[in-house]
């Protein structure tokens, strides 16, 4: 009998705790066991299924998502992270205004998805930032672009909702073969997107850009933003050089130029609204001519010496200028006085760089004579005299010093009165060097601006007053450990040229273990781990602060387990803040993933497909070389 009674004790006690239907389960427990065991028995389907609400909020899953979506005709969604601020401060706005709506006539229910459990739908759904609503349609999804407190949502869904709603027209043009040239032709300034359906990216911008074609179409002086489906229209995209999605490109009558601007709705409003009128700005008198290359300050300024506005180097010019505005100062001048200043006698475009930036080893002015010179030309004048034989790195001058080998030299610069005499007693040895090795470009930078890189080159800690870093061509860097001097500093680029010199590697420190699904690569490890020739390996290349990579790593642990068991395929990440990779593997934003197969290791294959199991898993068995080898021979 007492065993009995315990019985029903136990069974009573049970119910207690599983009448509560608002009970949410720790997110960290749920991820342990999906990743245990994926196939699990339909009971437990059915259970993932049921709909749980939270102040007024449906909580989907990915069990009962689809279910929920399809069987309303208008319902908001919100994808969100626990950890994310912007989330907790939306939140009880979103839930009053889920209560309201449920009032209304017809009610619209909101739901909220946990991106950071249920991360299948935020890949599905192409989520990357938190929160991010989208409204779904009859079980399509649109962007939600309404406000963000209680009544604007509430008054936004009202509409939305509204059984005699229609979607407003597209202010992006579609252009086709047939009407491409002629809008293209007829426009002063516009812009041109090359797209297709099927890109992620190009459906990320899309809203982006349908809300700056509304912008910029309701100016004073109209701004056109185009469309064309490259799948559709493929001789168009090849015409225009098109070679990845979505490509931009900035059209005047019907001259095209490189799309420099941000991929959302503000930087695409801002670039454009910036091309407006003529590229250089007119100086019409010798006076404003001086005035204008006073702006030389601390980095060069362009000006152009014509005769008249029907001078063909004058529309050249102008026309190169198109693609680089962003890039340089620009002005132009008529007057022929401007001939005589310069000593010159014939059309000419002039680079002046700062005064205190010039040595006797190079000319005062860097001038372009050629009348009958091509935009190409006059790229390749700017882009060969950007600096000075010994220029002076500061942020907003970084991209003057791309060319490789850079050799920097690291002290206290500083330009103003007080110091200028000092920061040129340096710089000067310097120039002494410099002007022996022409094929190698020369900076100074200042040791304080620069601690980072100076860190990174192993030379934060060196007590010298003056630091030398070299930089080749593959990406590889080298530190010198001499104390300054000009008989040194030759030594040291001759040494960094002839191979000599060991390169300095940023690493993090090797992980004590390394077995888990997902293999960690440091700078140290790399080679040994990625560069293995008898191994697959596919590696991320994250930041620990990019959300991006957050929402991709329970996808990318997934993988990692299907695969645990396959010997000769590697999942692998790398903290690209901590650590150096060889310069093939390019890493321009994050996350950043390539696939490094036996035979290819020096020529990695950028992973551009869909971040979900199923995009990685079919990449990999694609091009797989020492993996799923028992499939292939069955093959």
């Amino acid at each position: 009998m007492w065993l009995f009674k315990a019985v029903l004790l136990t069974l009573f006690i049970s119910s207690l705790f599983c009448e509560d239907e608002n009970v949410v389960n720790d997110p960290a427990t749920e991820k342990e066991e999906s990743d245990i065991a994926e196939d699990t028995p339909s009971s437990e389907s059915e259970e993932s299924s049921e709909v749980k609400e939270e102040n007024g909020v449906l909580v989907l899953t990915t069990g009962n998502f689809d279910d929920v979506i399809n069987k309303h005709n208008v319902i908001l969604v919100e994808f969100y992270a626990p950890w994310c601020g912007h989330c907790k401060t939306l939140a009880p706005k979103y839930e009053k205004a889920a209560q309201r709506m449920k009032n209304e006539s017809p009610p619209v229910p909101f739901a909220k998805v946990d991106a950071t459990v249920e991360s299948d739908l935020g890949s599905r759904f192409e989520v990357q930032g938190y929160p991010t609503l989208k409204i779904f349609r009859k079980g399509q999804a649109y962007d939600y672009d309404g406000p963000r407190e209680e009544d604007g949502i509430v008054n936004y869904m009202k509409e939305q909702s509204d059984p005699n709603w229609k979607p407003p027209p597209e202010e992006v043009i579609t252009l086709t073969k047939d009407n491409f040239a002629e809008v293209t032709s007829r426009e002063d300034l516009m812009l041109v997107e090359f797209y297709t359906p099927w890109c992620g990216h190009c459906k990320r911008l899309a809203p982006e850009y349908e809300k700056a074609a509304k912008v910029l179409k309701n100016r004073e002086q109209p701004i056109l933003l185009a469309k064309v489906d490259a799948t559709q229209e493929g001789e168009l995209a090849k015409q225009y050089g098109v070679t990845g999605y979505p490509t931009l490109k900035v059209f005047r009558k019907g001259k095209h130029s490189e799309y420099k601007g941000g991929r959302d709705q503000t930087g695409i409003i801002s670039y454009m609204e910036g091309q407006v009128g003529p590229s250089s700005k007119l100086k019409p008198t010798l006076r404003e001519v001086k005035e204008f290359m006073k702006q030389a300050i601390d980095d060069f300024v362009v000006l152009g010496v014509f005769s008249d506005e029907n001078d063909p180097l004058y529309t050249t010019y102008l026309e190169t200028n198109n693609d680089l505005r962003d890039d340089y100062a620009f002005g132009h001048t008529f007057d022929g006085q401007a001939k005589k200043h310069f000593s010159i006698k014939e059309s000419s475009i002039i680079i002046i760089h700062p005064s205190h930036l010039t040595s006797k080893y190079e000319p005062k002015y860097q001038i372009f004579k050629d009348s009958k010179g091509t935009q190409a030309d006059i790229q390749n004048f700017y882009e060969k005299h950007s600096a000075p034989l010994v220029g002076h790195i500061q942020s907003h001058t970084e991209k003057r010093f791309s060319k490789r080998p850079l050799v920097v030299v690291y002290y206290d610069v500083n330009f103003d009165h007080d110091y200028a005499s000092m920061t040129q007693y340096w710089r000067n040895k310097v120039v002494e060097v410099a002007h022996s090795y022409p094929d190698i470009q020369f900076a100074v930078a200042d040791e304080e601006s620069y601690a980072e890189k100076l860190k990174e080159l192993g030379l934060a800690e060196s007590g010298e007053d003056v630091n030398v870093g070299f930089f080749d061509k593959k990406g590889l860097k080298y530190a010198m450990d001499d104390e300054f001097s000009e008989d040194d500093l030759k030594e040291f680029i001759d040494s960094c040229l002839k191979g000599d010199v060991k390169p300095i590697l940023k690493s993090a420190p090797e992980p004590k273990k390394n077995d888990g699904p997902v293999k960690v690569v440091v700078g140290n490890t790399f080679d040994k781990i990625v560069m293995d020739e008898s191994k697959d390996v596919l590696i991320e290349f994250y930041a620990p602060w990019c959300g991006h990579c957050k929402s991709l790593d329970p996808i990318y642990k997934k993988l990692g387990q299907k695969y645990k068991s396959d010997k000769n395929l590697v999942i692998a990440k790398m903290d690209a803040t901590a650590n150096d990779a060889p310069p093939e593997f390019k890493v321009e934003g994050f996350p950043t993933i390539y696939f490094a197969p036996p035979g290819k290791k020096t020529d990695p294959i950028r992973f551009d497909g869909d971040r979900t199991v199923e995009g990685f898993s079919k990449f990999l068995e694609e091009r797989a070389v020492a993996s799923f080898k028992k499939g292939k021979d069955e093959l």
